[in-house]
Order: C-alpha cells, then structure tokens, then sequence
C-alpha cells in the first residue's frame, strides 16, 4: 500500500511539471502531425487513414517515451536525483511514478493525433481505438522504462544524439509510414524481428474492427512481454544506481 500511494505522489509531481511544460507537448507530436497534415493525404491517394494513423501512433511512443530518460538526465544535472536518493521513498516508486506521467504524456500526445486524423478522414471505430490507446499506454511504460535505465548508464551528453539516431530505424522498420508487406523481401524480413511492427499491425487491426485476429493477438503479447521486461530492466538498474 505504501508503494502505491509513494508511486502515486512521484507520478502526480512528475504529471504536474509536465503539464507546465506544454509546449514539449506540443513539439514531441509536432513531427508525426506534420506527417499527417502533409504526406497523410498523398498517403489517402494509396492506402487508408486507417493504416497511416496507427503507425504515426507508434512513432510518437518511441519518441516520446523512447526519449523519456532525458528528464532523468536533467534531474541528475539538477542534484534532483541526489536528493532523492536520501529519501525513504521506495526506489521502484520513484521510477514507477516517473514513467506513469511519462506516458499519460504520450496519451496526452495520440489523443491529439486522433482528434486530428478523425478531422482528416479517420473512420475507426471506437473500441477499437479505445483498445489501440491501451496498448500505446502499455508500451509507453516499457519504452519509458528502459529509456530511464539507458540514461542512467550511459555518458549523459551522448543520450540524447544515441537516442535519437536509434529510434529512427524503429521507426522504419515498424513500418509506421507504409505496411512493410510491401517492402523488398530483405527489409520484411528483419522488421519482422522488431517488436514495434507487431504493435504497429495489431493497432492497425484495431483500428479497421478486426479484433479476434492472429494479428492483434501477436501485438497484444509482444507488447505485455517487451513491457514487462522493460520495466524489470529499469527497476534493476534505478535500483542499483541509487542504492
């Protein structure tokens, strides 16, 4: 009970400094709006909202949750992570809580797109929206998490550029701008190999109503297993590095 109401106050402090900050925000889905305001009726021409919407989805969580250990590197220059270091707080707490406001941030985020996407020409319906945003929310904790972890144990100055540079063939390979089926045999192949085109398909199944698929099945337990072992990773290594 301690733990909950500890991870509960670290995450309504971290919400509240992030509800201020609104113009990071507004520029962590600016990239992916931009996407959609401009290639996403070149896109129309060719495929569906329904396709296009869910993969920008996915690359505003791996940008935006991907990047998340960046306000852990800002505390750490701030003495913030010192002091909390000394306090009898539980240590999963304070990564717990952390990584909840990050990605009610990233809910914060896709709500926007979809508001957008459905004034554009989106047409999914409900449920299967509502579904899609459970998994972004579950795979935002793990990316968070392991973000934290990264920046805990890299070189703080390099973070943000290493980050940076690896979420982008994530994103690629995801297939988040066009379904990887209709990528060169090669390239298939090893999107096949990354969680995030499994998400990416099983959100897009969502998204045309198609909910008892092997497709969204696949994406359901590719999020909850990269989930939970990223979060036991950012546990492993928040605790050790402030023991």
């Amino acid at each position: 009970m301690r733990a909950i109401r500890e991870t509960w106050l670290v995450f309504r402090h971290n919400t509240r400094i992030a509800l201020r900050q609104k113009a990071g925000i507004v520029f962590g889905a600016l990239q992916p709006l931009l996407y959609l305001l401009l290639f996403g009726p070149l896109f129309a021409t060719i495929g569906t909202w329904e396709t296009l919407v869910p993969g920008l989805l996915a690359q505003v969580a791996l940008f935006s949750a991907g990047l998340a250990g960046f306000g852990i590197v800002m505390d750490a220059r701030a003495g913030v992570l010192e002091r909390l270091r000394v306090t009898p707080a539980h240590r999963t707490a304070l990564l717990l809580g952390r990584v909840l406001g990050s990605s009610l941030t990233l809910l914060i985020q896709s709500v926007v797109m979809l508001a957008l996407g459905y004034a554009l020409g989106l047409r999914a319906p409900l449920p299967g929206v509502l579904a899609g945003l459970v998994l972004m929310a579950l795979l935002g904790v793990g990316l968070a998490a392991l973000s934290n972890a990264i920046a805990l144990t890299m070189n703080p100055d390099l973070f943000a550029p290493v980050m940076g540079t690896a979420i982008v063939p994530l994103v690629l390979l995801s297939g988040a701008f066009l379904p990887m089926s209709m990528a060169p045999a090669w390239l298939d192949a090893i999107s096949r190999f990354t969680p995030f085109r499994h998400v990416v398909e099983a959100i897009r199944d969502l998204f045309a109503g198609r909910y008892a698929t092997w497709t969204v099945a696949a994406g359901v337990v590719v999020t909850v297993v990269l989930t939970a072992a990223c979060v036991a990773v950012g546990t492993r290594v928040f605790n050790r590095e402030n023991a």
